[in-house]
């Protein structure tokens, strides 16, 4: 397949490029910068310039594509503290994605995230849940979660749509999300900490298991899949402490709750939140087995913590 890829040079995507490309298919990827253009003509994919607000740029690249994988998000202003903006910005670019592919069969494939249900363990039968009210605040699950029921609907429309529902921690060497976030609080603090009794519990995949998957939904799930790029159920929050305390010669303690934003900071809501989830439904489906190192056994390698 000739195939449009948002957020091509992004942390999944510059591994979604290489599996597509070593897969037999030709990604046309969607890039903002020189640096970006750079490094998709480096990896063997031709190069559409302009973002997630070009929609024109958008609806063209979507037409002339057998399929798209949609990645990209303004992270810059979501963490800004505008996610109500970026998820807008989203919902636009779904918006035109899909009525460009509206008719044909052809494939959609977002990502979105696994969401936090306390108490239990989220499967790909938990809806999205993209509660009005909570995305008119800029909640963060929420947003995405309006985003992930556009998509969806666009199976009623002729197109073989897919959400790949990623965990909280992609990990890998070059990683710079939510576990370097840790390691740094830990440095900065003295001690790797964890809320409470440290029960909570993380998902977690590694990036290329992560790139596999989205080939897969792209090549093969069925109109209105919702997948879980899941790896590893949950590591409980206090296990993970260990592990970077033990990188770094710091103890591994806990934290009050009552001190949980003095401590991580923007980190505390993230950090605290039960974000357990199951696959078994995405490996019986698509085959996808995951195959590169656990969490555990990535930080253990040592690149985290150069």
């Amino acid at each position: 397949m000739r195939v449009f890829v948002t957020g091509a040079s992004g942390w999944i995507g510059s591994a979604v490029v290489p599996e597509l490309i070593g897969a037999g298919h030709q990604v046309v990827g969607l890039a903002r910068s020189d640096a970006s253009a750079d490094a998709l003509t480096a990896a063997g994919a031709d190069v559409v310039r302009g973002t997630l607000d070009d929609l024109d740029v958008l609806r063209g690249a979507a037409a002339g594509a057998d399929g798209v994988v949609h990645l990209a998000f303004k992270h810059d202003i979501a963490f800004s503290g505008n996610f109500k903006g970026a998820g807008e910005a989203d919902r636009r670019a779904v918006e035109v994605i899909g009525e460009a592919l509206a008719g044909s069969g052809r494939p959609l494939t977002i990502a979105s995230g696994t969401p936090s249900i306390a108490g239990r363990v989220a499967t790909e039968r938990d809806g999205h849940d993209p509660d009005p009210a909570a995305a008119a605040r800029g909640d963060a699950q929420h947003v995405r979660a309006v985003t992930a029921e556009l998509t969806l609907a666009l199976a009623s429309r002729g197109v073989r749509s897919s959400v790949v529902r990623l965990a909280p921690t992609n990990h890998g060497e070059g990683d710079n999300g939510f576990v370097p976030a840790l390691i740094a609080i830990a440095r900065e603090k003295g001690a790797a900490g964890y809320l409470g009794d440290g029960t909570n519990r993380w998902s977690a995949a590694h990036r290329l298991d992560s790139a596999r998957l989205f080939r897969l939904a792209l090549e093969e799930a069925p109109a209105g899949s919702t997948l879980h790029a899941v790896a590893e159920e949950g590591l409980p929050a206090r296990d993970l402490a260990e592990v970077i305390g033990r990188q770094l010669g710091l103890p591994a303690v806990s934290v009050p709750v009552s001190e949980a934003d003095a401590h991580f900071g923007w980190m505390a809501g993230p950090f605290a939140a039960n974000r357990a989830a199951s696959s078994v439904l995405t490996r019986e489906l698509l085959g996808w087995e995951p195959v590169q190192p656990g969490l555990v056994e990535d930080l253990e390698q040592g690149h985290y913590f150069k």
